[in-house]
């Protein structure tokens, strides 16, 4: 199957578990939803208003939840209306190379033999859910929630997928958190922002489909005993993903302060440096200051007093060389 364009509508439609019939006219759904051997999908992608009231009119669907379908950033959740069930989640991806998290919103009205899905643009592959759903095609005889199955569980392993690949960043950083080199310094203080950026927008995709997926099961009138364990395995999987979200959340805050600390012990280990290296300065300096008085004091005008003062620079000098270097300041 090619990819979907702007504004078009997809349709595919299945008699007792086979496919019978793709891409159908519009028009023909609601003939579809009305046979009780029938199980419909249809798929709208960007959608304009007029193609979409349109597709409400046809299905009965609600102007509330069709007017969720299109909003942006809404927020993952179920809601159950008298004739379907609204869902809306997101597909998220993690770009290793740009070190940024990309969400793609995607909303699906459930009903008793169909199930329509609105995607706000082709960024969304609706070609990997058509496959899995080809893939486990024994399933699809038990009506739409197998359909649904199939969408989060593809949704759900994009989530683990880019919560590895944070987690593999993570573990990045950590590797060159005590390095000393100053590129290293930033480095951290610049990667460790950006994750924290995409966790938290990771985190706001992935906590709210415990409840997601809970909703679903909780109000699954005609949820087949065949498909019980593949939801409780999808809701272990939510629950594991959100697990790992928490756990990474964490691991860089754990990053962030023990890179403050680092940054603490490098300065007062500069300031010890510059403390030592002050105090063994300082001895030439008033030694040398004592004997520029311009007074008679012992050994003026001698060359045993040249040595004296020479000898009382090294030996003190030295002396506080040693101790400073015992305990490691310099």
């Amino acid at each position: 199957m090619g990819a979907v364009t702007e504004h078009e509508v997809r349709t595919r439609v299945w008699r007792n578990g086979t496919v019978e019939a793709e891409n159908f006219p519009f028009e023909q759904i609601s003939d579809y939803l009305e046979d009780p051997d029938c199980l419909v999908w249809v798929d709208v992608c960007a959608p304009d208003r007029a193609r979409l009231n349109a597709l409400a009119g046809e299905l009965s669907l609600d102007p509330h939840a069709v007017e969720d379908s299109v909003e942006r950033r809404e927020r993952p959740k179920v809601s159950r209306y008298a004739t379907h069930l609204f869902l809306s989640a997101y597909q998220i991806t993690f770009d290793r190379d740009a070190g940024r998290l990309t969400s793609r919103q995607v909303a699906a009205f459930v009903m008793k033999r169909g199930l329509v899905t609105v995607r706000q643009s082709d960024d969304f592959d609706m070609d990997h859910v058509v496959a899995v759903w080809d893939e486990n095609a024994d399933l699809v005889k038990f009506g739409t929630k197998a359909l649904v199955h199939g969408l989060l569980d593809v949704l759900v392993d994009g989530h683990f997928t880019a919560v590895e690949a944070l987690d593999d960043e993570i573990e990045k950083i950590e590797d060159i958190l005590f390095d000393e080199t100053r590129t290293s310094v930033r480095q951290v203080q610049m990667r460790s922002f950006a994750l924290r950026k995409s966790l938290v927008e990771a985190r706001r995709v992935i906590l709210p489909m415990r409840e997601v997926v809970n909703t679903v099961m909780r109000h699954a009138d005609d949820l087949h005993p065949e498909l019980e364990p593949y939801y409780e395995d999808l809701y272990d999987h939510v629950l594991r993903a959100a697990e790992w979200t928490e756990s990474l959340r964490d691991m860089i805050s754990s990053i962030f302060e023990t890179n403050l600390s680092l940054a603490d012990s490098r300065l007062n280990s500069i300031m010890k440096k510059l403390t030592s290296w002050a105090a063994i300065i300082a001895v030439p300096t008033a030694i040398t200051g004592f004997y520029g008085q311009n007074v008679p004091y012992p050994g003026f005008g001698a060359h045993w007093g040249f040595w004296v003062s020479s000898i009382v620079i090294i030996v003190i000098g030295g002396g506080l060389y040693a101790v400073f270097r015992r305990k490691d300041w310099i």
